[in-house]
């Protein structure tokens, strides 16, 4: 019974991770574009995500009923003193997953991509141990 109760946990936290996924993606989307243009445009963000403009309005609407972002009709978004921490926080793991694949010999152009996957799916334990090896491995330089 142990078994499949485990199981169910770990099933339960990749559908949280895929939950929450989109989120991450879209306030560090705007941080970005805010720190690099100014302001973020739905515009940016589908042209970023090669989406729709529906499908920012969408994503943008469900993030402000998150108390993620800021917006009005044909105004920038901006985001919310929640949505900057969660974009710092993806960002933080977005960047220790993109070292860790550079320092074990991944490739730049595959470390990239897949360094935006495994950054929603990782856990607090892993990323510890990456942290880890990128010291041992510096350390060891």
């Amino acid at each position: 019974m142990a078994s499949k109760r485990n199981k169910s946990n770990e099933y339960r936290r990749t559908r949280h991770d895929h939950a929450t996924e989109t989120a991450e993606d879209y306030v560090e989307a705007i941080a970005q574009i805010e720190s690099d243009r100014g302001e973020c445009r739905g515009a940016d963000l589908a042209r970023l995500f090669a989406v729709s403009h529906v499908t920012v309005t969408k994503t943008v609407a469900r993030l402000k009923d998150e108390g993620l972002v800021d917006s009005q009709p044909y105004g920038p978004i901006s985001l919310t003193a929640r949505g900057r921490k969660l974009a710092r926080e993806s960002q933080e793991r977005h960047e220790l997953v993109l070292g860790f694949l550079l320092a074990i010999g991944v490739s730049e152009q595959a470390a990239r991509v897949d360094a935006e996957g495994i950054e929603h799916h990782v856990s607090s334990e892993t990323l510890d141990c990456f942290a880890e090896w990128i010291a041992k491995i510096e350390a060891s330089k």
